[in-house]
């Protein structure tokens, strides 16, 4: 799993707007969805372009100097499904088998659909780049 992707864009980007700006001028909406800019969860302390994975995933899409970085996150819906899993669950076999079955799904969206995802978000963000 690689979790996250760096475009060498070929320009430098001022600002996160600016790239947004520029997402929403050449991106492919009827093709890879829409997408919102702001924070994605509630503890995030910055706003980022989010683009829709699965239920659990987000990629999360933001500008660093002359790059484009994508990365998977997860949704708030995550976020509550991993903070389950921390929770002890004081002795009880039968939530422990369930929560650890939960965390082994978990990973296996984020290795699996959200990952395959994110590949074809960065494929499509090369292109609207003109990066090869």
């Amino acid at each position: 799993m690689i979790g996250r992707q760096v475009i060498k864009s070929g320009r430098t980007w001022e600002s996160k707007e600016q790239l947004l700006e520029f997402m929403e001028e050449h991106w492919d909406k009827e093709e890879y969805g829409d997408f919102s800019f702001g924070k994605p969860t509630m503890g995030s302390l910055a706003e980022y372009i989010c683009l829709p994975a699965t239920n659990r995933f987000m990629v999360i899409v933001y500008p660093k100097k002359d790059k484009v970085v994508l990365s998977v996150c997860d949704t708030p819906k995550g976020v509550i499904s991993r903070g389950v899993q921390t929770i002890p669950h004081q002795g009880r076999i039968i939530t422990s088998i369930i929560a650890l079955a939960d965390l082994g799904t978990y990973e296996k969206e984020r290795r699996g659909p959200a990952e395959e995802i994110l590949q074809a978000y960065t494929a499509h963000m090369k292109d609207i780049l003109g990066v090869k």
